[in-house]
């Protein structure tokens, strides 16, 4: 669904490349999280491969970028659109500002598509019923909390049913009942064999999600693989990249009790289930 061949990309009036010689590929229906200190290059990547870089933000960029088998230079707008769904860290910067209810919001980008006002509206209300935001649909967008703002949001991009859904830090304005609630909704899209690329600094909630954990550091992927693999290895903190709790929890007490643990734990219930083992 997406492959990165060879990216380097550097901002105007930089000296120094944020992304070096990356290589990415990412499967139909796979759930990344991708995880790195702040500046190791992560909203650059989701900027390639939604094209904002380099049709918006100007810089060099080298390498191939291809998005459902098509290289991103030969989709038009409208088409990307489709294809790739972005939600930002910010869910107040998404809202259009000229749209009086929730209903219209969401309707907002399908309109600029030029859906026909039936299939608009049935669309519509699917993913208000999809997302439980039926007591929002006819507020006003500018009067809502930073949790139902970041659910409208994800409504608004969700509607236009892209193949790939990209977010960038979703929960960081939330607390954790906003979190779970978008991670419940994630989970749900995953279940719709979407293609998910999430960045996250909520190690804890990436282990129990992600199918795949990308990290990186200084513009390069340093450790790709099955969640499981990345998240229990101690050297992802050589990246000041943090285990799961869970996990620091169990090479404590293998230094105090040499096996312990079998397996390392990433999450709570895989935790519970080598305690019973033992």
């Amino acid at each position: 669904m997406i492959e990165l061949k060879n990216i380097s990309f550097k901002y105007e009036l930089q000296e120094e490349k944020t992304l070096k010689d990356l290589n990415l590929h990412v499967r139909e229906g796979e759930f990344i999280g991708v995880i790195g200190k702040n500046g190791a290059g992560k909203t650059t990547l989701c900027n390639i491969i939604r094209g904002i870089i380099p049709d918006f933000i100007q810089g060099e960029i080298s390498g191939d970028i291809l998005i459902d088998s098509k290289n991103i230079n030969h989709i038009e707008r409208g088409e990307m659109a489709e294809l790739v769904g972005f939600v930002f860290q910010n869910p107040f910067s998404q809202i259009s500002g000229i749209k009086k209810t929730v209903f219209e919001e969401i309707a907002y980008g399908l309109e600029n598509l030029g859906v026909e006002r039936e299939e608009m509206k049935r669309r519509v209300k699917d993913v208000i019923q999809l997302l439980k935001i039926e007591d929002l649909q006819d507020k006003n967008p500018l009067e809502l909390s930073g949790g139902q703002s970041q659910r409208v949001a994800i409504a608004s991009i969700i509607v236009m049913n892209p193949k790939i859904l990209i977010f960038d830090e979703p929960t960081s304005q939330l607390d954790p009942l906003g979190t779970e609630e978008i991670f419940d909704i994630l989970k749900l899209l995953k279940s719709q064999n979407k293609t998910i690329i999430l960045v996250e600094h909520k190690i804890d909630l990436i282990s129990e999600y992600a199918d795949r954990v990308v990290v990186m550091d200084e513009g390069e992927i340093v450790f790709d693989g099955e969640t499981h693999e990345v998240l229990s290895n101690k050297k992802i903190e050589d990246h000041n990249v943090s285990m799961p709790i869970v996990s620091k929890l169990a090479y404590s007490l293998n230094e105090e009790r040499a096996g312990f643990f079998k397996n390392i734990p990433i999450t709570l219930e895989e935790c519970k289930r080598e305690l019973e083992d033992n």
